[in-house]
């Protein structure tokens, strides 16, 4: 369950404990909406669990390396071609 399904859980859970006065026959619908609340609440923290082990374990070091600098001076010679005789 992401944490997105979880949130939802626990809003629409508390919703229809805390919001909610419908009587169903058969159905309680507060205790309903506790346990869906206790249910998102239990996959979000199972989710930030997992998350949270998974960054743990893929801590690599990058070394970053500059490339070298390498400094060319180009030399441009240039030989004008002598004016026309007239």
């Amino acid at each position: 369950m992401g944490i997105g399904a979880s949130i939802f859980l626990i809003a629409l859970g508390l919703i229809l404990a805390l919001a909610v006065n419908i009587n169903l026959s058969g159905i309680d619908v507060q205790l309903v909406g506790w346990i869906l609340a206790a249910v998102g609440l239990v996959g979000l923290l199972i989710t930030l669990t997992a998350l949270n082990r998974r960054r743990a374990f893929v801590r690599d070091e990058a070394v970053l390396r500059e490339p070298p600098v390498v400094r060319r001076e180009e030399r441009v010679i240039r030989d004008d071609p002598p004016p026309p005789p007239y």
